[in-house]
């Protein structure tokens, strides 16, 4: 199944766990962009994350925002 024209969110910022998502301050997100596949997500995602490395409080996530905009979707996906 192909995701072309499937909405991504990128973005990221300081955690107050690093095995949460739990945001510390969420006025200073980094919002790296939308995209339209999650090829280009995935690779956006892998550039900031990599600026980051070291710092093992900052997250960055990619969204599926297909999938929040459309819940239909997933719901017709699973199996019976």
């Amino acid at each position: 199944m192909s995701d072309t024209g499937k909405l991504h969110l990128v973005f990221g910022g300081r955690v107050s766990d690093p095995q949460t998502l739990d945001f510390a301050d969420l006025k200073s997100m980094d919002v790296i962009g939308f995209f339209p596949d999650y090829k280009s997500a995935e690779n956006a995602w892998r550039t900031a994350a990599q600026r980051t490395v070291d710092d093992a409080e900052m997250k960055y996530v990619v969204v599926h925002m297909h999938r929040l905009l459309q819940p239909e979707l997933l719901e017709a996906a699973k199996p019976a």
